[in-house]
């Protein structure tokens, strides 16, 4: 029953960092507010209306959607970030990122596709209208 529980444990805040710690496994939808630190696994899809960190250790077979998104672990699944996605050199992943900037550190494994949304500088706007 421990740990039938232990996993339906949830905190309304609106603020903070809610933790899945080490030797923790979710199965099913995670969905809350703030921000959500995973250092155990879950298998499903993860909504938090903050930033999401899957530590070093830490697993996660589903998509996500969260502001930003800081991968140290394991992800299989694709990421849709309103901010940053920084893939680190301990990361496993496999899937399609989308954020507003994604960055891979060497040694990371990746296997998927990359968007992120940019603007130009204004020097090579303007190089290029005259042509």
């Amino acid at each position: 029953m421990a740990r039938g529980s232990a996993a339906r444990t949830s905190t309304q805040q609106t603020t903070g960092t809610s933790v899945l710690g080490k030797g923790a496994r979710v199965r099913g939808r995670v969905q809350g507010s703030g921000d959500l630190r995973v250092e155990g696994q879950i298998e499903g899809d993860v909504t938090v209306t903050g930033d999401l960190a899957i530590e070093d250790g830490g697993a996660v077979k589903g998509d996500i959607d969260a502001a930003s998104v800081v991968i140290g672990g394991a992800l299989t699944g694709d990421v849709a970030a309103r901010g940053p996605v920084s893939i680190r050199a301990t990361a496993q992943v496999s899937g399609n990122m989308g954020g507003a900037e994604v960055s891979l550190e060497e040694g990371a494994v990746f296997s998927g596709r990359i968007e992120a949304e940019f603007e130009l500088p204004a020097e090579l706007t303007t190089r290029h209208k005259g042509r």
